[in-house]
């Protein structure tokens, strides 16, 4: 006799019966959900942000593990990496010569970290990358982030090439899982620990979120004016949701693995 369903488990089985336009609207109303229950138990809302940041060194913490332990780059993509290392060296830079707070140094640790990632795939396991899966073009992200970041821009007193380097930063962050998201859609199979790393990042990307949309709502726009004039203050939320959203799917096949009990996570055609 089968053993009856935990609610949970039961919940989970109606969701993968409904259609696509279902499961989209309960994602939409999930998140707004969870948005406002972080906003009742979080009293800082800044933490959040300091959270994704912890969350994002978490996973990179995983990729350390996966390299050291199982000494092999595969499923790993260099260029989402080199795109991390690039978008945090520009943050840093911005942090240096505009705001040094506990962020710098964050972001310096993951920095650190990420280029010591990018050293083993290239020349300690080079072997073992899977170069031909790793085929996203970087100049389909870099040439519209950095025509972006000219045209649209903080409208600050500081100097122009450091808010340029800012809001390139603010865009390159929102694409940069691209490529892993490509290499995880070729290979069809994604191995626990880079399944881990990706949803850690999912993880980040929505706290990041979320501490600017509540900043938003607490400040009652008044955030939006202190950003700046024009199209930037618009285009720094559009960011933060659009990277959220870019990885939402595959959280969504993380989950349904980790409840059906899968140690390896396969992913359906069109998932990227």
């Amino acid at each position: 006799m089968k053993g009856t369903k935990s609610p949970i488990q039961a919940v989970w089985s109606w969701v993968r019966k409904q259609p696509p336009k279902v499961k989209a609207f309960l994602a939409v109303v999930s998140g707004m959900a969870a948005l406002v229950l972080l906003r009742f138990i979080v009293h800082d809302h800044d933490n959040l942000f300091v959270a994704a940041e912890a969350v994002h060194s978490i996973g990179i913490c995983v990729l350390i593990y996966k390299l050291m332990k199982e000494k092999t780059c595969a499923g790993l993509s260099l260029k989402s990496q080199e795109l991390t290392a690039i978008f945090l060296a520009v943050r840093l830079y911005c942090s240096f010569v505009m705001e040094y707070d506990i962020h710098t140094i964050l972001d310096l640790a993951t920095l650190g970290t990420t280029l010591w990632v990018i050293f083993m795939i290239r020349f300690k396991l080079r072997s073992s990358y899977m170069e031909d899966k790793d085929n996203f073009a970087l100049y389909y992200v870099l040439v519209p982030c950095v025509v972006l970041a000219v045209l649209i821009h903080p409208s600050t007193s500081h100097n122009i090439l450091n808010r340029i380097s800012w809001a390139l930063c603010v865009y390159l962050e929102a694409v940069s899982v691209l490529p892993q998201l490509r290499v995880m859609q070729n290979t069809k199979i994604v191995e626990p620990f880079t399944a881990h790393y990706v949803f850690a990042l999912g993880v980040a990307r929505f706290l990041s979120c979320a501490h600017w949309v509540l900043q938003v709502v607490d400040t009652r726009g008044r955030l939006l004016v202190a950003l700046g004039y024009g199209l930037w203050p618009s285009m720094v939320l559009i960011s933060e949701i659009v990277q959220t959203f870019i990885l939402a799917d595959f959280c969504y096949y993380y989950v349904k693995s980790v409840f059906g009990g899968q140690l390896v996570l396969r992913l359906p055609s069109g998932v990227v």
